[in-house]
């Protein structure tokens, strides 16, 4: 039973309810709700009417510099903050436990103290002996990077009243850190939030930048209120699957730069290398004479990245098909299913369809979809796509290809790696400015889906296979 004064906050909106239940009335989120106790007078009116000091308004016009970015050395993780870290700013990096976090984050804080700046990293998860052996790994025993382990709110910020020249505050993590003012354990909503308003206020005051790193729920989301996510003028994603040496570093927020960008790295015995070619190490391992494989030329941020969509269709005569996927959107895999079905005669309904993104990257855009349903058309007839194409456009439930954004940038990523022809979208007469494709490639435009299942039709006939 609650005690008296106690209230429930949801994680994922911050709504206050007098009671628990099992779902959010604000946001319609399950199991949000947890324990808070508010501070003493917390909600208390003061007699009278409180005065302020006033704001003062200015124009939008003005001349505003440019903040100032400070390169932490690493330059993937510089390109997904927009450049370098901009000081007294506050970054919030989240994971997977085990995904990598703390090992990226000493690694950038290790460059940057070897380039003269005082950096600071403060452990709540681990003893600074179980940091100096990681240190040691990484080859980075020699880094002047000071750490501490502590976790109660007020020695650390004690601390950083002391410090006057840092230029970097890492805390690891944010779940840990207590503050002895609040009545309920590290990592509760009230904590998080309190404790993160305290370190970002700090922050700002100092003119240090603060890297938090933070817990995620088995769903994937930052762990802890939502508003602390508004907070924070940063917010990276480091994703990846344990089964790949990959790690994907994805920007999701960013008042300094553009979001959705992306950094690549590849987790060996030294620690997070950087991948300054990420195309060329995902289709390292390809095979262009396999059925139901198709090279997707697709964009993360400003980023062209080239990737191998794999289909695999088995006969199920009987019972529900099966659908499984793994990097794209099952809804739009059904989708395009439906088209293939309804538009281009093709009948996949009594197959299981596999699809997966080689390399355990995350496809979100559309522009797969021709990929997709290029993988898809070459495992039903059992012909191999052109080793030496690439495929990119957006199709709609009639079967008319869409144009994609950035077209000639996804073109020359691919020239670069040596292909010579690309599958895209028609484009319509008038609508858009004539396409530069890139010396030596070949363009083969499409306006319908049909039109593509046709001229797979055609060369399986010419070839004498297919089913």
């Amino acid at each position: 039973m609650a005690r008296p004064g106690t209230q429930f906050v949801c994680t994922a909106c911050g709504a206050v309810a007098p009671k628990w239940a099992g779902r959010c009335e604000a946001c319609g989120a399950w199991n949000t709700l947890e324990a808070e106790t508010p501070l003493p007078g917390a909600g208390a009116r003061r007699p009278g009417r409180a005065t302020g000091r006033g704001v003062e308004f200015v124009g939008l016009a003005g001349d505003t510099p440019l903040p100032e970015r400070v390169a932490l050395g690493i330059a993937e993780f510089d390109r997904v903050l927009g450049g370098g870290m901009v000081q007294s700013s506050a970054i919030l990096v989240g994971g997977d436990p085990g995904i990598g976090k703390s090992t990226l984050l000493l690694q950038a804080a290790a460059r940057l103290a070897s380039a003269g700046k005082r950096v600071l990293y403060i452990s709540g998860e681990e003893s600074v002996a179980q940091i100096r052996l990681r240190a040691e790994r990484l080859g980075l025993r020699g880094a002047a990077v000071s750490l501490a382990a502590a976790t109660v709110l007020a020695d650390i910020l004690a601390a950083l009243e002391a410090e006057t020249d840092a230029s970097l505050v890492v805390i690891d993590s944010i779940q840990t850190i207590w503050d002895e003012t609040i009545e309920s354990a590290p990592g509760t909503v009230a904590q998080v939030r309190s404790n993160a308003f305290a370190l970002i206020r700090a922050a700002k005051s100092r003119g240090f930048a603060l890297m938090l790193v933070g817990h995620v729920t088995k769903e994937g989301a930052l762990a802890g209120p939502r508003v602390m996510e508004h907070m924070v003028d940063v917010v990276l994603h480091f994703e990846g699957d344990r089964g790949h040496q990959f790690r994907i570093l994805r920007g999701a927020k960013n008042r300094y730069g553009a979001t959705d960008e992306i950094g690549v790295f590849e987790m060996t015995g030294r620690g997070l290398a950087e991948v300054a070619n990420p195309s060329a190490l995902f289709l390292a391992e390809r095979h262009g004479n396999v059925a139901g494989s198709a090279v997707f030329a697709g964009l993360e941020g400003s980023r062209p990245v080239l990737m191998e969509v794999q289909a695999l269709l088995s006969s199920n005569p009987g019972g529900s098909a099966r659908r499984s996927v793994i990097g794209w959107d099952s809804g739009r895999l059904s989708m395009l299913m439906a088209v293939l079905d309804s538009r281009c005669g093709v009948k996949l309904a009594g197959h299981d369809v596999y699809l997966n993104i080689a390399g355990g990257l995350r496809v979100s855009e559309p522009a797969a979809d021709l990929a997709v349903a290029a993988a898809l058309v070459s495992a039903a007839t059992d012909v191999p796509t052109d080793p030496g194409t690439v495929f990119f456009g957006e199709i709609g439930l009639s079967g008319e290809l869409r144009q994609v954004a950035q077209a000639e940038l996804r073109l020359k990523e691919a020239a670069k790696l040596g292909f010579g022809r690309a599958v895209l979208p028609r484009r319509v007469a008038g609508g858009h400015r004539r396409l530069a494709a890139p010396e030596g490639m070949v363009l083969e435009e499409y306006g319908h889906l049909s039109d593509l299942v046709a001229a797979t039709a055609g060369r399986v006939s010419s070839q004498g296979g297919g089913t």
